[in-house]
């Protein structure tokens, strides 16, 4: 992965995301997903060339697909980011979505447990919606999630995820976020973390994925292991136009040491993260190249 701290933010004006969730009241979802699948993605794909060539390779070089191939990958790729951008706002104007879940009984029982835990996330699908979906009843679900989004966004995430006992940790330039997330499992509270991308930490391991090398991040697992918390990593992936699947997977990281202990754990992480983007293949978002 890129050595470089990720930066990105939902696009549009607050008039323009405030009118999207008005519309998103009276037009069918269907018909949203119709209207930028034809009259906006193919624009973007002429435009946007960085994103565009990320996501070509990854298709034409870690999927094997023919240069035809990789490239209506590239396009039904960015037609399903567009699709989940809808989605969360079809759910901010009171839209409901339905949800299939695996392994539950492994969140319900951290959830239920008087110790910290740690969640995995990834840029892959839409995690979003798990925090509509998981309820937060005896603990409090913690969530970092990057400082730069978008007023609107931001709004209607603390009054939905509140609703479920959720909080959500903004990562700040001064790294005070960092404090309210050892104070979250100091608290015996849940902890979710991206586990893909870099947060300012250049200490990373190499695993491989998707058939190369590949940079993640250390520090996310290192949180786990110097406290030797249960962690688990969550992938909530869309099926259809109203249903999500959540993946709930158990993240072992046994080991002597910290390092030893955070390393096991990325390494599992990575072998599950694999596993949901080969089933998932379209619905891998991370715009620039990751393998590089």
């Amino acid at each position: 992965m890129a050595d470089k701290v990720w930066k990105g933010n939902t696009g549009g004006t607050t008039w323009m995301q405030r009118s999207l969730i008005t519309m998103m009241e009276f037009i069918p979802l269907r018909i949203m997903y119709v209207v930028i699948d034809i009259f906006v993605i193919p624009f973007y794909m002429l435009f946007v060339h960085q994103a565009y060539l990320a996501m070509y390779h990854f298709y034409r070089l870690r999927r094997g697909c023919s240069m035809l191939g990789a490239f209506m990958n590239v396009y039904r790729n960015e037609c399903k980011f567009a699709q989940i951008i809808l989605d969360r706002f079809y759910i901010y104007s009171g839209g409901k979505m339905e949800f299939e879940i695996d392994n539950f009984e492994l969140y319900e029982q951290l959830a239920k447990s008087d110790e910290a835990f740690v969640i995995y996330s990834a840029h892959i699908g839409n995690y979003e919606a798990a925090g509509y979906k998981l309820k937060a009843n005896n603990k409090r679900y913690n969530a970092l999630v990057y400082g730069g989004e978008s007023e609107t966004v931001m709004e209607n995430r603390r009054r939905l995820m509140a609703e479920n006992n959720i909080n959500m940790i903004v990562t700040k330039d001064d790294l005070s976020h960092l404090f309210e997330m050892n104070n979250a499992l100091s608290n015996g509270e849940s902890l979710s973390i991206p586990g893909n991308r870099m947060f300012g930490s250049q200490r990373h391991i190499t695993c491989s994925f998707m058939g190369a090398k590949a940079k993640f991040p250390l520090g996310p697992f290192a949180i786990a292991a110097q406290r030797e918390t249960p962690a688990i990593a969550i992938h909530v992936m869309k099926e259809k136009t109203h249903l999500y699947h959540i993946y709930i997977q158990k993240i072992h990281g046994e080991g002597k040491n910290i390092k030893e202990r955070a390393e096991n754990l990325a390494r599992d992480y990575v072998a599950g993260l694999e596993k949901v983007v080969n089933a998932y293949p379209t619905q891998w978002f991370n715009y620039y190249e990751f393998w590089a």
